[in-house]
């Protein structure tokens, strides 16, 4: 899976970890990437977005109509 998000472009950053007697150690943060069916430009197309683009909505998800079809009949 992608670690950088393609709308927004947020991807991994790096840092110390810091124990209290202040030894540092490298560490990563993941940001929180989710694979997602979305429309780009009129077509479904799979994307990878952080949940924070998910949630302020940045990116239209896909209708599945062949499942919304069934139950309307």
């Amino acid at each position: 899976m992608a670690r950088s998000c393609d709308i927004c472009g947020k991807g991994v950053t790096t840092g110390m970890r810091v124990s209290h007697s202040h030894i540092r150690n490298k560490r990563t943060w993941r940001p929180n990437i989710q694979t997602v069916r979305t429309v780009v430009n009129g077509t479904p197309k799979k994307l990878n977005v952080c949940t924070r683009c998910l949630r302020s909505g940045k990116v239209q998800r896909v209708t599945n109509t062949k499942q919304s079809e069934e139950t309307n009949a």
